[in-house]
């Protein structure tokens, strides 16, 4: 009740503020609660949903229902892809380095949701403009929802390595948020076209948004940053140049050998995912629909075997962890080699997906570990940085994909649009989904086995000074340019 004298409201407003005031001071101490937890992993839903549905469906819904020429929508996705990979650096750079009273990364998020959502819904909803209008609608609002998207999801991946400290606490926390994700690959593959069948492009835009907002309002409840001395971290990064920084990151070994071994794993998915309906067609003799009964399988799976690769993970850390995962991921693959049925080529994707789950789950808790290294090494934690970085190099994936698939099609005789195909192309396209994935995979193997950094790193978060610097001479990476 407001005291004597006093306007009214005024009780309301300061209460207001109160909670404002709280919201804004968060700080998150020792580990995080399993609210927490699962609220974070939350924020993987509609990261994957929007990303899913956008990629699998926006070519077809412009070219198809819209009547824009396929050309001009290719030049279009090329310069969506070409946007998206020079974003990631630039925004986890700048998101490393600028403080406010609310955090680094999450008034970045908060700031990005709405954008996101609404862009996002406007993709689906273009104005009835004929096909160059068309084109430049495509441009700009895809513009405007790939910068959101970096800003908000590389943000929230950059608050994985602060909120989980140790090699333990990441593997149990990213499980949830794996499985949030696998869901919303799942139904932004096989539910948007339910939507867009029943309710229509627009209101499955709307549907979607609204899913994706609920979800990233639920996630803000398990993005708590830690307390930081922001004095001595300012005076750390006046000391530093961002080109420094930049270079220091592509010259971190830990990083490189990991962010190759990292690229080459997501070409090899992608080669996969491109594959499956050649393999249909020409190799297994099914239906078109019956790439769904081989893409399902490893879905079904790898859910399941998170949880599996989580305890692995804890077990022998992040470096040994790698080698499992590429080992049985490389084996799974070849056995697409074998099937001429499409019920054994499902088979198959059963085991492909274990090796899928450990990808998810093995690769952000690894390159967690190299930002540990690198702020024992420079004093800084550059999550940002690091994250952004490694965005940018497996952009690359889609490029070795449309190579490999192209170059091992033309080689074996594929003509495009033939009612009939030479045996020969039978034989490609089964290399191309069971060998070529493999060979990826090898030479990840190589570059996982070079990654620097062994052990488990259950070493806590914060540590002396003194300590610190010690733990940095002791580093692997101790010769790299840029000492503490």
């Amino acid at each position: 009740m407001s005291g004597p004298g006093a306007p009214l409201g005024t009780t309301p407003r300061a209460s207001s503020g109160t909670w404002l005031v709280r919201l804004r001071d968060r700080r998150l101490d020792g580990v995080p609660t399993r609210a927490r937890t699962v609220a974070y992993g939350a924020s993987a839903f509609p990261a994957n949903l929007l990303l899913q549905t956008f990629s699998a469906f926006v070519v077809y819904f412009y070219v198809d229902r819209l009547g824009v020429p396929a050309g001009w929508v290719a030049g279009a996705m090329v310069a969506h892809g070409v946007l998206n990979a020079l974003l990631n650096p630039v925004v986890g750079a700048a998101s490393d380095r600028r403080r406010t009273r609310w955090g680094r990364r999450v008034p970045w998020i908060g700031l990005g949701v709405v954008p996101l959502v609404v862009a996002f819904a406007l993709v689906w909803t273009p104005p009835p403009l004929g096909p160059t209008g068309l084109v430049v609608w495509f441009l700009v609002v895809v513009a405007v929802y790939d910068v959101a998207y970096v800003v908000v999801v590389l943000n929230v991946s950059a608050l994985f390595p602060e909120i989980f400290r140790t090699t333990a606490e990441r593997a149990r926390g990213n499980a949830p948020r794996q499985v949030f994700g696998l869901v919303g690959m799942i139904l932004g593959t096989a539910g948007a076209p339910l939507l867009y069948g029943t309710l229509g492009w627009t209101w499955m835009a709307v549907a979607l948004a609204v899913v994706s907002l609920g979800f990233f309002v639920w996630s803000f409840a398990g993005m708590v940053e830690r307390r930081v001395d922001e004095a001595a971290v300012r005076e750390r990064e006046a000391g530093v140049r961002l080109a420094d920084q930049l270079r220091y990151t592509f010259a971190n070994r830990a990083f490189v050998t990991y962010v190759l071994g990292s690229l080459l794993l997501q070409s090899a998915t992608a080669v996969v995912l491109a594959t499956v309906p050649f393999s249909v067609r020409y190799v297994l003799g099914g239906q078109e629909e019956a790439a769904t009964l081989l893409l399902a399988p490893i879905f079904v799976a790898a859910i399941p075997s998170i949880l599996g690769w989580s305890w692995v993970v804890r077990r022998v850390g992040p470096r040994t962890a790698m080698l499992w995962v590429v080992a049985v991921y490389g084996l799974a693959t070849c056995l697409y080699l074998i099937p001429s049925t499409v019920a054994g080529a499902a088979v198959a994707g059963l085991a492909v997906g274990v090796g899928v789950a450990g990808l998810m789950q093995v690769l952000e808790v690894a390159l967690a570990q190299v930002v540990d290294d690198d702020e024992r090494r420079t004093g800084l934690r550059r999550e940002g940085m690091y994250f952004g970085a490694n965005g940018f190099v497996v952009r690359g994936s889609v490029i070795v994909q449309a190579v490999l698939v192209a170059g091992v099609l033309a080689a074996s005789g594929y003509v495009e649009n033939a009612p009939t195909q030479a045996g020969s192309v039978a034989t490609g396209v089964r290399l191309l989904l069971g060998g070529a994935p493999a060979l990826l995979a090898a030479l990840a193997f190589v570059c996982f086995w070079s990654y620097p950094l062994r052990g488990r790193g259950d070493a806590p978060g914060e540590v002396p000074v003194d300590e610190a610097v010690a733990d940095a001479a002791a580093s692997p990476t101790a010769g790299d340019p840029m000492p503490r």
